[in-house]
């Protein structure tokens, strides 16, 4: 079994990787989509949402808000705050899914995709914490694969996706510049990591990488 941390910035093509890696046989899971689902309610992330950050952030459909959740949390100064709630409770979430993945084959490759794979080492030691999966990606983790891109190549492609219209595209750029902002540069990323791709080519390039890395995964 190989368990493997596929990570970027935002807007870096790791999504693209993913993708190709689960058609060459990997097995894929997406962190943001678990956060997703441990935020619906009846899970314990959503109550303890609700406990720290208040009413306000719940909608009159009695789920979280996400924009007014995304609002307090990063303008407010609390993502820290936020991120203590949701990251355990995610990386428990993927230690049972590639439990799941490896009990059913034990040669299998598990890739989590996730955007925060060093951050959540960072803000846990910033938290205290010194040991365990959070403080130590390495007790997650058998490789990591970097995938990298200029920061105005990656605004431009995260604009591209989620603002095609062009409307409001001010406040969805500066909020971009704001999460890369936190995230860890990518040249320190690179320097930590297994595997480094550079997508700052075509996706033809970044798929031909992938499967590149693929083959020396296979070869472990």
């Amino acid at each position: 079994m190989l368990r493997v941390g596929l990570t970027g910035g935002l807007g870096s093509g790791k999504s693209t990787v993913a993708a190709r890696l689960r058609e060459l046989g990997a097995q894929v899971i997406e962190a943001d989509e678990l956060g997703r689902k441990l935020m619906e309610p009846g899970h314990n992330v959503y109550d303890e949402i609700v406990r720290k950050f208040g009413p306000q952030v719940v909608g009159a459909d009695g789920r979280l808000n996400r924009r007014k959740l995304a609002e307090i949390a990063f303008a407010g100064g609390r993502l820290d705050e936020l991120n203590a709630i949701v990251h355990p409770a995610v990386i428990a979430a993927q230690h049972e899914w590639m439990d799941g993945v490896f009990a059913h084959d034990p040669d299998a490759v598990a890739v989590v995709e996730s955007a925060l794979v060093f951050e959540v080492e960072r803000d846990a030691r910033a938290r205290g914490e010194t040991e365990g999966v959070l403080a130590d990606w390495r007790n997650r983790f058998d490789r990591v694969i970097v995938v990298t891109a200029p920061d105005e190549l990656k605004i431009a492609r995260y604009l591209a996706k989620v603002n095609p219209s062009g409307e409001g595209r001010a406040a969805i750029e500066a909020d971009a510049r704001a999460r890369l902002a936190r995230q860890i540069p990518d040249d320190v990323k690179a320097a930590r990591a297994d595997f480094v791709l550079d997508n700052s080519g075509d996706m033809a390039w970044l798929r031909r990488q992938a499967g590149a890395i693929w083959q020396q995964l296979l070869g472990r």
